[in-house]
């Protein structure tokens, strides 16, 4: 089917009704597989649609934030689509936040409901202590005391769905605050279905589609994957995982013929350490690697170990219901993010504003239906980034002549030693190049004589031994003498945020700047 002849428009309406569209459309295929059962199209819709009448039970109204935090499982999609359908705004929450990092996230979105799993109860109460617009707690599990039971909300009469805008605020996601407080991203239906849309069309082959969904659904990546099935013009299946576990994972796309799926670079590192050969991986044919740089030390083990997978790149972030630029099917250029997607336009700009010509550095700034609105009750921080109807990314990159977008690293991350500047991830990538080195991350700190110097942190490979002098030596050989770095730390794990990004953040609290 071609583009033009898709089911549903980009715009224009709210995700609800797409949704009741996808119920309809799909009614008895089996749309989501989760450890061992298989959900129905009509199945979630009709959870969703009691839960909806649950939630409007409670007391949540159009308009409202609905906290949702539980690791993968069918019932959070199920929540999403209710809330939508009464006209709330979800507001997904990885559970791995600490209870301080809840509690500043129901406050600052005035949250009424928020659904959970019984393992993160005690955490949820303990921050919704003295909350003061907070009236429920949902748990979906065995019961807590003094919650209320998802299954009670199942049980009740399906609700009708609300007359919503769809430029209209649909979801409130917090970033991930490795620079600070986390702030709220406003985005409405219209951003996510376009995002949701262009995804769609930069990727889906014709014919049912099995993927693999290891990424958390509380993510921006992957609430917009999970999405794309409202746009989806075949029948598809998803493979819904709990989280990542890489010998797990690998069983599921054997057992199920997976043929693609959404990736971390972390997690294709940690596959790469797993006997590969020993499962059927036939069926896989494409794995789409987001959130973070993939390193090309990663690609190339890859290439040699899974031939058969095509290995692309994409590029987004919270600010644009995840994505900026995909690789086109059968189009992977080695180190680029792929074109700029359905709907976005694209220009890299100088510190000056001045557009920069092709194959030049500088910040990559981003226009089209995906945007944000803004962030949540955080007008200046709004006014910073968004400027001109441009959103101003904070990332450094370049443009070739065909189009295709090369990330560098963050315009924040930037090292300027002696006047000079030194992307992180040059370094990085120069570091995980050694054999003896499974992962490094590199950061600044400040120096009376260069202004700023360049620190190194390395993770040895199993089994491996690391000299940090040695290390130093090999930078030095590989790099100028401006980028390698003069002192290097070796660490048993590089920290990482709990989207598999590199936590500059707690390095330098280890003593780099």
């Amino acid at each position: 089917m071609e583009p033009s002849q898709m089911l549903t428009s980009p715009t224009g309406r709210p995700l609800a009704r797409l949704a009741a569209d996808a119920w309809e459309r799909w009614g008895e295929d089996t749309t989501t597989v989760f450890e061992g059962a298989r959900w129905t199209s009509a199945e979630l819709g009709r959870q969703a649609r009691a839960v909806a009448g649950g939630l409007a039970g409670l007391g949540v109204r159009p308009g409202d934030r609905v906290v949702v935090l539980m690791a993968n499982c069918p019932e959070v999609t199920v929540s999403y689509q209710a809330v939508w359908w009464l006209g709330a705004v979800t507001t997904p929450v990885l559970f791995l936040v600490s209870e301080d990092e809840l509690r500043h996230v129901l406050v600052d979105s005035e949250a009424v409901v928020v659904v959970t799993t019984p393992e993160f109860a005690g955490k949820v109460l303990g921050a919704a202590r003295g909350v003061a617009t907070l009236r429920h707690v949902v748990v979906a599990g065995e019961p807590v005391e003094g919650t209320v039971a998802f299954a009670d909300l199942v049980g009740q009469d399906e609700a009708a769905p609300a007359d919503v805008d769809p430029t209209g605020l649909g979801a409130l996601l917090y970033t991930g605050g490795t620079t600070g407080r986390s702030k709220g991203v406003m985005l409405s239906h219209d951003a996510l279905s376009a995002a949701a849309w262009a995804s769609v069309l930069n990727s889906t082959d014709p014919g049912h589609t099995v993927s693999i969904l290891p990424l958390p659904l509380a993510h921006v990546f992957g609430l917009m994957v999970s999405t794309m099935g409202l746009h989806a013009t075949q029948a598809g299946t998803t493979v819904l995982m709990r989280w990542f576990e890489p010998a797990a994972y690998l069983r599921l796309v054997a057992s199920e013929g997976v043929h693609v799926g959404p990736v971390v670079p972390a997690m294709l590192r940690s596959l790469l350490t797993q006997p590969l050969e020993e499962h059927d991986l036939s069926a896989l044919q494409r794995l789409s690697s987001g959130s973070a740089p993939l390193a090309e030390e990663v690609v190339e083990q890859l290439a040699r170990r899974l031939p058969h997978v095509e290995v692309a790149e994409g590029y987004g972030c919270t600010e644009t219901a995840a994505l900026i630029s995909s690789t086109p099917l059968g189009a992977v250029r080695r180190g680029s993010v792929g074109r700029p997607v359905h709907g976005i336009s694209l220009r890299i700009t100088a510190p000056d504003g001045r557009e920069v010509p092709t194959g030049e550095d500088g910040e990559i700034c981003v226009q089209g239906p995906s945007l944000m609105q803004g962030y949540w009750q955080a007008p200046d921080a709004t006014a910073s980034t968004l400027r001109d109807g441009w959103l101003h990314t904070g990332d450094v990159g370049r443009v070739d002549a065909d189009g295709y977008l090369y990330v560098v690293d963050r315009i924040k991350d930037l090292i300027i030693r002696g006047g000079f500047n030194v992307y992180p991830r040059d370094v990085e990538e120069v570091l995980m190049a050694h054999p003896d080195i499974a992962n490094a991350a590199v950061v600044g700190r400040p120096d009376d004589v260069h202004g700023e110097e360049v620190v190194a942190y390395v993770q040895p490979a199993a089994g491996a031994a690391l000299d940090p002098d040695a290390v130093r030596a090999y930078a030095r050989e590989h790099l100028s003498a401006v980028k390698y770095p003069r002192e290097v730390h070796v660490v048993e794990q590089i920290p990482l945020t709990s989207v598999g990004k590199l936590d500059r953040k707690r390095l330098r609290a280890f003593g780099a700047g």
